[in-house]
C-alpha cells in the first residue's frame, strides 16, 4: 500500500465509486458480499487499491495546502517540480492564529513588528505524491490558494 486506508467514513463518502471500481474489477455486489462474510484477504486489496486509487487522484490534483498552528501558518504551493511554502510566524503568545479571533488579529495586522514572514522553494523528495501525503498526514489541508496568494502578494509588493 503507497498511502493508508481511507476511513469508514471516507469509504462511505466514496460508496459509489468503490462500486464502480469494484465493477471494474468484475466483482459484483454478491460476489464482494460473499468476500466480506468469508473475511478474505481479496476484500484487504480491494480496498487498499481502492484507498491508493483515490489518494494518487487527490495528490495529483493538489495545489495549495495551508496548515495553521497555534503561533505560525504554513503556506504550500505544489507546482509538479517543486514545493514553495510561505510560513508566517507571530511572535506573541496572545494571539492564536487557529482561533477566528487569533486570525483576524493577524489579517488586520499583518505588519505587526511580532510577524516574520519566510519563503522558500524546493523539490520534491522522494515524490511529488508523497510530499504531499506526508504533509497532509501531518495536518495540512487543501486550500483554494486565495491566501497563499494574498500573502504572496503582500510580502513581494
Amino acid at each position: 500500500m503507497k498511502y493508508r486506508l481511507l476511513s469508514k467514513d471516507q469509504f462511505e463518502e466514496l460508496h459509489k465509486e468503490f462500486s464502480r471500481f469494484l465493477a471494474a474489477q468484475q466483482i459484483t455486489k454478491s460476489d464482494w458480499d460473499v468476500l466480506k462474510a468469508a473475511k478474505s484477504e481479496q476484500v484487504q486489496v480491494q480496498l487498499e487499491n481502492f484507498s491508493d486509487l483515490v489518494w494518487d487522484e487527490v495528490l495529483d490534483k493538489t495545489v495549495y495546502l495551508e496548515h495553521f498552528l497555534k503561533d505560525s501558518l504554513n503556506l504550500f504551493y505544489c507546482e509538479n517540480k517543486q514545493i514553495t511554502r510561505i510560513v508566517v510566524r507571530v511572535e506573541n503568545d496572545q494571539i492564536d492564529l487557529q482561533t477566528k479571533a487569533g486570525f483576524d488579529w493577524f489579517i488586520d495586522n499583518s505588519k505587526d513588528a511580532s510577524i516574520h514572514y519566510f519563503k522558500g522553494q524546493k523539490g520534491y523528495l522522494p515524490t511529488r505524491s508523497d510530499e504531499i501525503f506526508q504533509l497532509i498526514e501531518t495536518g495540512a489541508v487543501l486550500a483554494d490558494g486565495k491566501l497563499y496568494g494574498a500573502i504572496s502578494e503582500m510580502i513581494l509588493g
